[in-house]
């Protein structure tokens, strides 16, 4: 059902020749058409949820390998340096929906399910315990029917403009009450070590062109130094500073490839000082050179 919907918003908005991602007009939800699957490269991850109408992905996040297709939906916590592979089936698109975690209604739904003494099994027993901050679940019926609730609100602007927002509330909602509500529960817990390394990489995504030292972001996090390199690593699977050498590269890539940049200056704007190192490190990192970018 969701993919017949995801088709029909496609066919109603004139989108059947999208090769990626759009704004929709409801604010945090973007769709995402794609006719062909996509080879293994890297990128960051935004926060939020994926729902797969149809095809399938495979993230590759160290060792770990999550895949995640028609009948499921991805929960990441905070940004994530990933390798993603997509893959189209029986000749059809791609189909999916990227569904933004509005900090303020994710800590008004916190706050109300406390206040109806909500429990999930082992919430709260290990706050000193980081999870990834990424996970794959099967759409239940409930799930679905709130998905495609948004969907049809789609294909109607009134209703996207004015029912649109309680929709989103709804869809964090049944994430919040489902098998992966750890993540996003963990992200509202300011206390909490994935809260405060949340805090931090949000901080690197602001100022990653900045020096920046592992002690000064122990400091922001409010955490020893060895307490956060290994919160750190268990969150990303990276350590900080390789966490930030992708980040920058990636931003790197985005500049090259929408403003035309050269790459010494894409290097110098997101805060290498050596012109050499980045193209080395770039080609090690992406597979293919700066210049290779533009054309």
């Amino acid at each position: 059902m969701l993919a017949e919907l995801m088709q029909s918003y496609v066919d109603l908005k004139s989108l059947n020749e999208l090769e990626g991602t759009i704004d929709t007009l409801i604010p945090g939800v973007r769709f995402y058409r794609a006719c062909q699957g996509s080879p293994r490269q890297s990128f960051i991850y935004r926060p939020g949820i994926v729902v797969m109408g149809q095809g399938y992905k495979e993230i590759h996040l160290g060792s770990e390998t999550v895949r995640y297709g028609a009948g499921n939906y991805l929960v990441l916590g905070v940004p994530l340096p990933l390798e993603c592979e997509a893959f189209a089936e029986n000749g059809l698109p791609i189909l999916s929906l990227f569904i933004d975690v509005d900090s303020k209604l994710l800590h008004k739904l916190v706050s109300r399910l406390a206040e109806q003494n909500f429990q999930r099994d082992g919430f709260g027993k290990h706050p000193s315990v980081c999870g990834r901050g990424i996970n794959a679940e099967h759409i239940n019926d409930k799930f679905n029917e709130s998905i495609q609730r948004l969907l049809l609100a789609l294909h109607d602007d009134t209703e996207a403009a004015i029912l649109g927002p309680s929709f989103l509330e709804e869809i964090v909602y049944r994430v919040l009450t489902g098998e992966n509500s750890h993540i996003l529960f963990d992200l509202a817990r300011h206390e909490g070590h994935y809260a405060r390394i949340a805090k931090v990489l949000s901080l690197m995504h602001l100022n990653y062109a900045e020096p920046v030292t592992v002690e000064n972001l122990a400091e922001q996090a409010n955490m020893s130094l060895s307490g956060f390199h290994r919160a750190f690593r268990q969150v990303t699977t990276e350590t900080p500073l390789q966490y930030l050498k992708k980040l920058r590269l990636s931003k790197a890539k985005e500049l090259i490839i929408s403003q035309g940049l050269r790459a010494n200056d894409a290097a110098m704007r997101v805060g290498y000082l050596s012109p050499s190192q980045f193209s080395r490190e770039f080609k090690r990192h992406f597979n293919a050179t700066p210049r290779s970018m533009l054309s």
